[in-house]
């Protein structure tokens, strides 16, 4: 039984993080909506974090949970709205603060005898972000942290296993952070830290064969790497019965189509390439809008894999490369879509496959370890992250073959400069945006008045975050002289310098 922390999102923006810390410590978590604890159903579970949020814990419609009920079986550990629900449900007091508490902050005081802050001396830098504070605390309970401006920093119950934190630990900023988790997750809770790629591929491959027993399978490959760790995971598992289809879908990077089929030869996968562009072009002509844009090349990816995998005999599963930051980010547990993912979301019900997603729960890098263990080659493994519409979230505006024409030849010179210039394992993800406008210049001794495109990289570790990369000026400057020299249509190149948050890393 795999042992694991349950997380509790209330709806904060660094609830993944949490869970990424959590990782860290190779110990396996979970994040689960605030009102959905398996009560009943409850194997392996050894300890509950519970999140942030952007409520106040005394607002007519916060997020609650029974706490008494969580704290009679796990121990708990409150961050942030966390901690003010503990103190506030259980008799304490939480008001808004004076002003708000935001940034770095120091312990001025620490109880380093309690476990939960072993190692932890006065001093320690902590992030602060909250516009509420605790008051007073409940009967029961007492202080283990202050910092000059708050008072109870940190806390515990005297008679349950219940802990809460003001501060944010997750945060890098957080220098005793990772501490604190390991403290709460190895000394409290008791966790072996036995989870890794290697202990992943077994579980998954053993839980792969027991869910899809002598069924076939077919998987939607789109020549990045979670589509294709996702294959040869499930090649592993369930062998000859799994098909892949890669749709080229007219949006692609140049030439992409042809060399994908290639690599994809090296892993002995059954690779079915289909040619859809027309489809795609026709249903996506006239759209500006960019979640319309998605939803209708998420609708056409389900119409071709139905028609292929209906050419393919007694099919009854759709496999997908699904990973943990496109479901958080497709729906948040306080309703906001921050963008819809065309993999997330689930199958219409006249498809009748059911929805196999074995990587579902990993982050990007956790994705790419597990690659390595199955010993997949390098490039596929450290090639960027490429979104599953394409090109088309990449076009501001309309979509039409010659602004893919454009932009194809655009992305193909940066990255290409990226990998010559020995730069382009250093960038998470980077492209082309086609921009909607068009601006004047001299080309020729002529005047021209023609399309301007802006160069993204940033550089993450899950994408949850990201930083614009500090690519060097010599660089920039060679890769749109190249552009404009070379791409009809291209007279101007911007470089976009915003970070995830507050933009995000794709402009649609």
């Amino acid at each position: 039984m795999q042992e694991k922390i349950i997380i509790l999102d209330f709806g904060s923006q660094t609830t993944q993080l949490i869970a990424r810390r959590v990782r860290e410590l190779n110990i396996y978590c979970e994040i689960l909506p605030y009102n959905k604890f398996p009560f009943g159903n409850e194997d392996g579970i050894i300890g509950v974090i519970l999140s942030g949020s952007p409520l106040s814990v005394y607002d007519e419609k916060a997020f609650r949970v029974d706490l008494p009920r969580l704290a009679a079986s796990y121990p708990l550990l409150g961050i942030c709205y966390g901690a003010q629900l503990m103190a506030y449900t259980l008799g304490g007091a939480v008001e808004p603060a004076p002003s708000r508490e935001y940034g770095r902050a120091h312990l001025s005081e620490v109880d380093s005898a309690d476990p939960l802050f072993k190692g932890i001396e006065p001093g320690a830098q902590v992030w602060m972000s909250h516009g509420d504070t605790i008051t007073a605390l409940p009967e029961g309970f007492r202080v283990l942290a202050s910092t000059p401006e708050v008072h109870f920093a940190a806390f515990r119950s005297a008679d349950r296993p219940m802990w809460g934190v003001q501060f944010h630990p997750e945060v890098f900023h957080s220098t005793c952070g990772m501490e604190l988790l390991r403290n709460f997750t190895v000394g409290i809770c008791g966790a072996h830290c036995t989870w890794s790629a290697e202990s992943f591929i077994d579980s998954t491959v053993e839980e792969l064969r027991r869910q899809l027993g002598n069924d076939k399978v077919v998987l939607g490959l789109s020549g990045g790497v979670d589509s294709s760790v996702a294959a040869v995971l499930l090649n592993k598992a369930i062998g000859s019965r799994l098909t892949c289809i890669f749709v080229d879908h007219g949006m692609l990077r140049k030439d992409e189509f042809a060399s994908v089929l290639r690599d994809y030869e090296c892993l002995g996968l059954n690779v079915i390439g289909v040619d859809a562009s027309a489809r795609f072009f026709k249903d996506l002509e006239g759209v500006t809008e960019p979640e319309r844009k998605r939803k209708i090349i998420g609708a056409d990816f389900i119409k071709v894999f139905d028609e292929e995998a209906h050419k393919i005999e007694d099919v009854k599963w759709l496999a997908q490369g699904t990973i943990y930051p496109d479901c958080i980010e497709s729906l948040s547990i306080t309703g906001t879509v921050i963008k819809s993912h065309h993999n997330v979301g689930g199958l219409p019900e006249k498809m009748k496959l059911s929805l196999c997603e074995p990587l579902r729960l990993l982050f990007k890098d956790e994705v790419r370890a597990v690659g390595r263990a199955l010993g997949m080659p390098e490039h596929l493994i450290t090639r960027h992250p490429f979104p599953g519409p394409g090109l088309a979230v990449r076009i501001l505006g309309d979509i039409t073959p010659e602004k893919v024409r454009i932009l194809q030849e655009a992305d193909h010179i940066f990255i290409q400069g990226l990998r010559d210039s020995g730069l382009y394992d250093k960038v998470w993800q980077a492209g082309v945006i086609l921009l909607p406008v068009q601006s004047v210049g001299v080309m020729g001794d002529e005047r021209t008045y023609e399309r301007a495109v802006a160069l993204r990289a940033v550089t993450s570790t899950d994408a949850m975050t990201a930083d614009w990369a500090h690519l060097p000026y010599e660089f920039l400057a060679n890769v749109s002289n190249e552009i404009i020299r070379k791409v009809r249509g291209v007279n101007r190149v911007c470089y976009d310098i915003s970070s995830k948050p507050p933009a995000t890393i794709e402009w649609e």
